[in-house]
């Protein structure tokens, strides 16, 4: 069995090069976290100029969306959709 940084250590008493790791890790984690929501703002100020300049938001993520998926994934998702509608009733004709 591989020994951790911890198994040297008395129980509950984890070493200072494991909790100086281990701050380093959680901090790094903290700025990305805050990077992430930073990000998250500029995303939300970029729909809200294509909503100002006439764009459908709710279209727009759609769109983002299916950019993500490959070409099968989306004749996939769409296949279900018909197929899941037509169960409903709710395909015309």
């Amino acid at each position: 069995m591989a020994e951790t940084a911890f198994d040297s250590a008395p129980e509950n008493a984890p070493s200072a090069v494991a909790a100086g790791q281990l701050r380093a890790i959680v901090e790094r984690i903290e700025r990305l976290e805050e990077e992430k929501k930073e990000v998250a703002e500029q995303i939300k100020e970029v729909y809200a100029e294509a909503k100002a300049n006439g764009f459908d938001t709710k279209t727009l993520r759609k769109v983002v969306s299916l950019r993500k998926k490959s070409a099968d994934e989306r004749s996939e998702e769409e296949a279900m959709l018909e197929l899941y509608l037509a169960a409903l009733g709710m395909l015309p004709g």
